[in-house]
């Protein structure tokens, strides 16, 4: 294998965002933002990369908020918002200034997809932005004695019209707004209107944009299953408010069919970007799927295992092993995989005579070691050891027999080898001897 530290940092990012650039072309993204974050003098930044995943032909639809622009017209014309249990009430007298800011803040998006690309790296790109009445909505009526007039839930998304409209080439925009068959209009939640879109055109990311001062406030996970952010939210019963919704619409959408749903900070410059197209990315993933396994080895991991072990190989850590050899030998290893990437292996030779098992290979890709995976990958191969009817593990090793020996291992001579292995010693190594009692 080629050395090629040489290369440009931003050569070796290309080349490890090249799978994610296949696998997300013409795929659909919905993705939801404030209208705070519009004001924000990072949203140029954020509009010019939504056009970067345009031009890798991803599909998308943005959801925008306009919270902060609502508050503001209404301040200028000293009426106020009032809300109960969360929810806002709606009156009258309200409505025409909610609908102006929503408007504005509409034409504004439609223009920054124009004028804003003139002088970034998207210039010359031609996006045609859609909107339209794609919500039918009703009203929340009167709860608990509380009439919440023209505040609304959707009855009715027209997925066919907006499906047709990606299927043209162009972004769709829907604003937080819906209207009923009698022409009624009704404010509605946006992250709602995110959360429905991205179910019921069974999308393939629903993304959610919220301020990092909100979800920075606890040590957060990277993945979430759906059926465990429950039990994290009453974990952490400080969490803002706003990620709390954030995680319960993003469980829902994932159960209900959205293959993944990501939260990601508005408040740094690029984290679109680096949440799609990093293997660990930014925010927060919630998702049905396995993103990281412990599995037996195949044919097919050959390769990913290579790519693993071939470094320290080069540097002498490693015996070499040939792909021939590795072909051979597959069914003997385990490893770590992690969104279709191997990040650690280690294989189990028995020798049935002496009911001893040699672990061997154990490495963990650079960027995933101190996180206790070389540890969980041993505690499997000791399970798979017992299973097998074995009751003691050898290793032997040049550099690592401490990491052992913290570990229950102990240096050993030569002579406690099985017999099998101690005749393919290679005295120029030297290798240190250590074994475990299982």
């Amino acid at each position: 294998m080629a050395n090629s530290t040489h290369l440009l940092p931003e050569i070796h990012w290309l080349r490890n965002s090249s799978p994610y650039i296949y696998a997300h072309r013409g795929k659909t993204f919905v993705i939801s933002f404030s209208g705070a974050f519009i004001l924000d003098t990072k949203f140029l930044y954020f509009v010019q990369d939504v056009a970067l995943l345009y031009s890798l032909g991803i599909r998308i639809v943005l959801v925008h908020g306009a919270e902060t622009q609502i508050e503001n017209i209404l301040t200028q014309s000293n009426l106020n918002l009032s809300e109960i249990n969360g929810t806002q009430i709606i009156h009258s007298e309200l409505l025409p200034h909610i609908k102006a800011a929503l408007g504005t803040t509409r034409i504004e998006l439609e223009s920054l997809f124009s004028i804003g690309l003139t002088h970034s790296f998207m210039a010359g790109m031609s996006i045609q932005i859609l909107s339209g009445n794609f919500i039918t909505a009703r009203p929340l009526g009167v709860r608990d004695g509380v009439d919440y007039c023209h505040r609304g839930e959707i009855r009715k998304i027209d997925i066919n019209t907006i499906q047709q409209s990606l299927s043209q080439g162009s972004i769709v925009l829907i604003s937080p707004i819906g209207y009923s068959p009698t022409g009624e209009s009704f404010y509605l939640d946006r992250e709602e209107i995110a959360t429905e879109i991205a179910i019921a055109m069974s999308a393939d990311k629903l993304i959610f944009m919220m301020q990092s001062t909100k979800i920075d406030s606890v040590s957060l996970p990277q993945e979430l299953a759906p059926t465990g952010v429950t039990q994290f939210i009453q974990s952490y019963p400080k969490l803002h408010p706003s990620l709390i919704t954030h995680l319960l619409n993003a469980a829902h959408a994932s159960q209900s069919g959205v293959k993944r749903v990501h939260i990601i900070s508005q408040d740094t410059d690029g984290a679109l970007l680096m949440e799609l197209f990093k293997r660990d990315g930014v925010g927060i993933l919630i998702t049905e799927a396995i993103f990281e396994d412990t599995k037996k080895a195949t044919i097919e991991d050959v390769g990913g295992i290579l790519e693993l072990i071939t470094p320290l190989e080069q540097k002498g850590l490693l015996v070499r092993r040939p792909r021939e050899q590795l072909e051979t030998e597959i069914d003997h290893f385990i490893v770590m995989e992690r969104d279709k990437m191997i990040i650690a292996c280690a294989a189990l030779y028995p020798f049935a005579k002496e009911k001893v098992g040699e672990l061997a290979c154990l490495v963990v890709h650079p960027e995933y070691r101190k996180s206790g995976r070389a540890t969980a990958l041993l505690a499997t191969i000791e399970k798979a050891a017992k299973q097998k009817g074995l009751t003691q593990l050898c290793v032997l090793t040049t550099q690592t027999f401490h990491w052992f020996q913290e570990r229950g291992f102990t240096l050993s001579s030569l002579e406690s080898l099985p017999e099998n292995k101690r005749v393919f010693y290679n005295y120029q190594r030297n290798s240190k001897v250590l074994m475990k009692l299982l």
